[in-house]
């Protein structure tokens, strides 16, 4: 097993790209192009010839480079099928600590999140995802779904919503930046960027917008929802006070189901640490698929004190 760094420059694209489209577990966020866009830097550790990749997002501040987790990218980690032929489930220990060793030959400072088959025994925390297979008929689908979403799609189709196809990303992404932007604090050139992948991944047929309008055609939810063979990622959802009050967001996503189902995909909610969003999401049958958060802190100590007053003159802006 030999792994290898490789920077930006060498990285052989089509190689990466064809690991991740063959990986069991392949995700939008690790393509290539993908990373181009949401992170300012990113390197390369390949295992042999591109069987096994790890994508090194990384950034720099007072001269001291250290890994960090791009923006809208959920999970990234280690990527590629190293298992025997027909067997399925997570990668070795050895193999996660070797790719985490290499990293740290060369980092000192990491903070990033690993995916859902990257079981790394020394991870610093467990995040939530939640997920829905939508490779069922609809009317199976349903019997997973709680009471009180049940009652709360009876209320919203009593009140005469309107779920409808839209194209308009840049409107998703701004109301969502005005809806949540205070309470999930992102630089605005993260949304510029994300802007212009979305604008991307819509000519590659990755994307797709839905909406809920009253009866009066007034917006009350809108969500922008990214596509690959396998998934549907719940990026960016909005409600707004009125569609709140009227089940919108519910309606929103029993609406997406129904369209999608019995189609071989998954429903990746993305999952939350904020129990209200994390109720919301299992109300409709999902079940956990966690993934692993790793941080790890070799600074030295005058490296800790710049890391710190960088991270805290942030929090200013």
């Amino acid at each position: 097993m030999k792994i290898s760094y490789v920077k930006h420059a060498d990285i052989d694209k089509e190689k990466w790209d064809e690991c991740i489209n063959n990986a069991n577990n392949e995700l939008i966020y690790a393509y290539s192009y993908y990373l181009d866009a949401m992170s300012e830097n990113w390197d390369a550790l390949v295992m042999n010839n591109y069987e096994v990749v790890m994508p090194i997002t990384w950034n720099k501040k007072f001269g001291i480079r250290y890994l960090r987790q791009p923006a809208f990218t959920q999970q990234l980690g280690i990527f590629g099928n190293c298992l025997p032929a027909g067997q399925v489930g997570s990668f070795t220990e050895d193999i996660m600590k070797s790719f985490i060793d290499k990293a740290l030959e060369i980092f000192s400072f990491i903070e990033i999140n690993l995916n859902y088959e990257n079981d790394y025994k020394a991870a610093f925390a467990q995040k939530t995802n939640l997920i829905l297979s939508l490779n069922r008929s609809f009317d199976e689908i349903k019997k997973s779904f709680k009471n009180d979403l049940k009652k709360n799609i009876k209320k919203a189709t009593r009140n005469n919503l309107h779920f409808e196809l839209t194209d308009e990303i840049e409107k998703a992404i701004l109301l969502y930046k005005s809806a949540y932007g205070s309470r999930f604090y992102t630089p605005g050139k993260n949304y510029k960027n994300f802007l212009q992948l979305c604008k991307l991944l819509k000519e590659k047929r990755q994307l797709f917008v839905r909406q809920v309008n009253s009866g009066e055609g007034k917006l009350l939810a809108i969500g922008l929802f990214l596509q690959d063979k396998k998934r549907i990622y719940n990026v960016m959802s909005t409600v707004f006070p009125e569609g709140r009050k009227l089940e919108a967001n519910h309606f929103l996503f029993y609406k997406l189901i129904e369209e999608f189902s019995m189609q071989n995909l998954t429903l990746d909610f993305e999952g939350s640490e904020i129990p209200g969003i994390n109720h919301f999401y299992k109300n409709f049958g999902s079940v956990e698929q966690n993934y692993f958060f790793v941080k790890i802190n070799k600074l030295k100590p005058f490296q800790r004190l710049l890391k710190n007053a960088a991270d805290e003159f942030k929090s200013y802006l």
